[in-house]
């Protein structure tokens, strides 16, 4: 599927693209949970289109990555439309540039929590 076909409204969106740009984060609070979103802007060789990315998708994609959105639902808002992996869609990282499933999902610090704990402390009080 091209950019230049996706319409409002649109769910089971499988399209291939590259990320332009991505703006800064915006973070708040709903339903007592901290979410994130941001806006890139994506492209293909039929157009342009907003892509919304949403907490740990974020971080995944930088600009001038090729990304392949599956399951993807198109929204309009002020007459933009908005492309975003939705409820039930998922993105994937295309090309070199892509980190393992295994690798992603581990958190950054998880190697020094393997770490048995620094006793100095104890020793110093």
């Amino acid at each position: 599927m091209k950019i230049s076909e996706l319409q409002p409204g649109q769910g089971n969106v499988d399209v291939e693209i590259e990320i332009v740009s991505i703006d800064e984060p915006k973070q708040f609070e709903k339903y007592g949970r901290t979410l994130r979103v941001a806006n890139a802007l994506a492209k293909d060789d039929s157009g342009q289109i907003k892509l919304s990315l949403w907490n740990e998708d974020i971080d995944k994609v930088k600009a001038g990555q090729k990304v392949k959105i599956t399951n993807g639902y198109v929204s309009e808002f002020q007459g933009e439309r908005q492309l975003s992996t939705g409820k039930y869609g998922s993105m994937e990282i295309l090309g070199s540039n892509s980190i393992p499933k295994s690798e992603e999902e581990k958190p950054i610090e998880e190697s020094k929590e393997e770490l048995p704990p620094n006793n100095e402390k104890e020793t110093l009080l």
